[in-house]
């Protein structure tokens, strides 16, 4: 059974969840009863102003409803940063701490920062119109010239239009405001991607994984996407044992990055892409395994259907003689 080509797009704008609960084993008669174990994951809903971006950890999760609310399943319980940011308001981030969980509050005020709106208004632009877009981060950086989140956009914005020598400026400038920032070293990837130069490309996304100390889901779905390209580059040249070697970094690396982006829209595309990497390994039960994981952390995707399908068909070619 083979299936066509899927494709799948990720978001441009920053990426294995424990899914069990733990629970108490059930004593025998006389036996003391054993603490109840922490539930590996929790869920937190996010109350703020309406249509407020929220990132856990740099991980965009979404937007807030119109009654500036957000739901937001499986989080680890280990300490984290969440970040909001509305139009019109000043960002916010802070600690979300291990034993916070529900609703959690979090006021936003005002902002009459000059740059900070040129900032927002650059970001809603980024979607509809990359030139003014680009005139609005360079507004932005021309009023705070270490406004770290400016450079980042325009890096993204030129690098996705092909301007590779403006991203790299872009690249630098937003080193200069903060040295050793993950995210541009991974935009940098991308860049190196897009221009061709694969050493380059993976030297600069594991650049990215070192300084963010391990997490940067961006970096391992960019390396992921790489080496899938790769292995599928292999295949059609029939370099079979260069194939399953690229599929089997390919894998490696999203299965790295399903587990940081968790269930942000991102990790939704990059359930598909590690379950697609599996079947062309031909490990049908791992496809099969991570394909159920997508159901449980989306079962309200548009993709949910045809990723039920996919179980079915795996399912059927398992059980046809070899």
């Amino acid at each position: 059974m083979k299936r066509g080509k899927r494709e799948f797009g990720l978001c441009s704008r920053p990426l294995f969840l424990l899914l069990c609960i733990a629970f108490a084993s059930i004593p025998s008669m006389g036996q003391e009863r054993k603490p109840t174990a922490k539930p590996k994951v929790r869920t937190i809903a996010v109350l703020t102003e309406a249509n407020a971006a929220v990132w856990i950890n740099g991980v965009k999760y979404g937007k807030t409803d119109e009654n500036g609310k957000l739901t937001i399943t499986s989080i680890s319980p280990a300490t984290q940063t969440i970040r909001v940011r509305a139009d019109g308001f000043k960002d916010v981030s802070k600690p979300l701490l291990p034993t916070q969980m529900g609703d959690i509050e979090i006021p936003l005020t005002k902002t009459s920062d000059a740059a900070e709106l040129a900032f927002q208004q650059a970001e809603v632009l980024s979607t509809s119109d990359r030139e003014k877009a680009i005139e609005a981060y360079n507004k932005s950086v021309k009023l705070r010239p270490k406004y770290v989140d400016a450079y980042i956009g325009l890096a993204r914005i030129y690098s996705e239009t092909g301007n590779f020598e403006k991203a790299a400026t872009a690249i630098r400038d937003a080193r200069r405001a903060s040295p050793g920032h993950a995210e541009a070293s991974a935009i940098e990837g991308r860049s190196f991607v897009l221009s061709g130069d694969e050493a380059k490309a993976i030297a600069a996304f594991k650049r990215a994984i070192t300084e963010g100390k391990g997490f940067q889901p961006e970096a391992y779905t960019g390396l992921g996407l790489l080496y899938k390209e790769k292995a599928e580059g292999f295949g059609l040249s029939g370099d079979y044992e260069q194939e399953s070697a690229n599929y089997i970094d390919a894998a490696k690396y999203f299965g790295v990055a399903v587990k940081q982006l968790s269930s942000s829209p991102d990790g939704a595309v990059v359930y598909q892409l590690l379950g697609l990497v599996y079947e062309q390994q031909k490990k049908y039960k791992e496809a099969i395994a991570v394909y159920e994981d997508f159901l449980q952390l989306f079962p309200d995707s548009p993709e949910a259907q045809a990723v039920q399908s996919f179980i079915v068909q795996l399912k059927k070619q398992m059980g046809e003689p070899k």
